[in-house]
């Protein structure tokens, strides 16, 4: 009789263990999990870059803008040691913006691609790059700034529109374009 109810109450016993295993969720850390984590960490990297870059004392710009008036319209690619025109090798791109790029973002072996979308005189926007290393990874995530670019910020705007390509879309007021700068960042 005791050999029937020990029987028995082991079944049961069995039975409660791998009901409990079914029921509790036992994964491990995903990959899926993981990339989000890492994608989140690198979006607010870049947020916070590009919130250090465009703020700027009473009465100046800031190294987001002066990077923009002073642009000459050339794409940059990194090359191990320095942001070189991709048309004329002799043009090194300097400034905050690139020294920012190479203590935050290379130093931790994080690709990126900068993007400049304006307002055309006949309204639609256009895209222009300055900055590619490359095709982002499906994992890229991607930040942007508006930038203001009035026309007292610009010393000759004729000059300007002919170096970098961005036009002055209102010439009756001081509005010469707003810069959509957009960052994409991603693990190399």
């Amino acid at each position: 009789m005791h050999t029937l109810e020990a029987i028995m109450a082991t079944t049961i016993m069995i039975a409660v263990l791998v009901f409990a295993v079914q029921a509790t969720a036992l994964t491990p850390l995903t990959s899926s999990t993981a990339n989000a984590h890492i994608e989140s960490q690198i979006h607010t990297i870049g947020q916070d870059m590009l919130t250090v870059l465009d703020h700027s004392a009473y009465g100046t710009n800031s190294y987001l803008k002066d990077q923009i008036i002073d642009w000459n319209g050339d794409e940059y690619v990194w090359t191990a040691t320095s942001y070189r025109s991709r048309t004329n090798s002799s043009d090194i791109l300097t400034g905050p913006l690139t020294e920012m790029l190479e203590l935050v973002v290379i130093e931790n072996g994080i690709a990126h691609n900068i993007e400049f979308t304006f307002n055309t005189e006949t309204g639609s926007s256009q895209t222009m790059s300055f900055i590619y290393n490359g095709d982002p990874s499906d994992n890229a995530v991607i930040i942007s700034r508006k930038v203001l670019i009035s026309n007292t910020d610009i010393e000759d705007a004729v000059i300007f529109a002919s170096n970098a390509g961005i036009p002055d879309v209102d010439g009756s007021t001081d509005y010469y374009n707003i810069i959509d700068v957009k960052l994409t960042m991603w693990r190399m």
